[in-house]
């Protein structure tokens, strides 16, 4: 079973819509959103079944230049 996790991810300014268009060429994510806030996309992220979360992330995400920082929810038990 893979592993569900959220990443906030703040952009450089004037660069959201780069980013994003840079996630969807990569077709990782199951969900992305543009929001308000302190973080300006929401993506929706299943980890594949035996992949480490962090390395997965940093190496499928986290290279894209014009992002600046990111947070990571990992979820656990589907209610």
């Amino acid at each position: 079973m893979s592993t569900c996790v959220f990443i906030q991810i703040r952009c450089k300014p004037g660069t959201t819509y780069k980013v994003a268009e840079e996630i969807a060429l990569r077709e990782i994510h199951s969900e992305l959103y543009s929001t308000s806030g302190e973080y300006d996309l929401l993506m929706k992220l299943y980890i594949p079944k035996d992949e480490d979360v962090g390395k997965f992330i940093n190496d499928q995400l986290l290279n894209i230049g014009d992002i600046e920082r990111s947070l990571t929810t990992m979820t656990f038990k589907v209610f």
